[in-house]
């Protein structure tokens, strides 16, 4: 089955918004593939590491949002840029990588995230 890019680029948000907002184990039941490889030092490798890391966040911080600002995809891949606002307002922006089985499956993930800082030397914004 070849790559349907733009169905990956909505399971891609579709995914990271409900791990993102609480329901982890649902979305790694929907969009994960047979493995789960993961590449953020911070999460455990495979399916079940994943469900317990977003599980344990959105006890810590349920009240967090998230906004899609783009979706890229090319091959097998899906890059997402996210804004995200955190209790206390703690602003972060996030690079998502997904890599995609031949059956439209998340098997990947890589990510960067940056806090958003007060001021910038050249009044842009990061999303």
């Amino acid at each position: 089955m070849q790559n349907n890019l733009e169905a990956n680029k909505q399971n891609a948000i579709a995914f990271y918004r409900a791990a993102y907002l609480g329901d982890p184990a649902k979305a790694v039941e929907m969009y994960v593939g047979a493995e789960y490889i993961q590449h953020n030092p911070l999460v455990g490798d495979g399916k079940q590491a994943f469900i317990d890391y977003f599980t344990e966040m959105a006890a810590q911080y349920p009240s967090k949002e998230i906004e899609f600002v783009r979706a890229v995809a090319e091959g097998d891949l899906v890059a997402l840029h996210t804004h995200q606002t955190w209790p206390g307002n703690a602003e972060y922006v996030t690079m998502d990588f997904f890599r995609f089985d031949a059956d439209g499956k998340i098997i990947e993930h890589w990510d960067a995230m940056q806090e958003v800082p007060d001021e910038t030397k050249n009044g842009n914004a990061m999303y």
